[in-house]
């Protein structure tokens, strides 16, 4: 996956992720509210790499 496309990914993770903690919150479903937390998580993660992506792009054309 390219940088972007990995950030894009974990962007739509997190804002998915933030989503499910909300119902699960107000439905009262902890199942789901930690299933939120897990992709808010998984989110995170893709963003990070796509930032890391970009870092080793920038430090090989130097």
């Amino acid at each position: 996956m390219s940088s972007t496309t990995d950030k894009v990914k974990g962007t739509a993770n997190q804002a998915i992720g933030k989503v499910k903690q909300g119902v699960g919150e107000a439905t009262d479903d902890p199942a789901l509210k930690g299933e939120g937390k897990l992709q808010e998580a998984k989110g995170d993660l893709q963003k990070a790499v796509g930032k890391a992506k970009d870092a080793v792009k920038k430090a090989a054309d130097l």
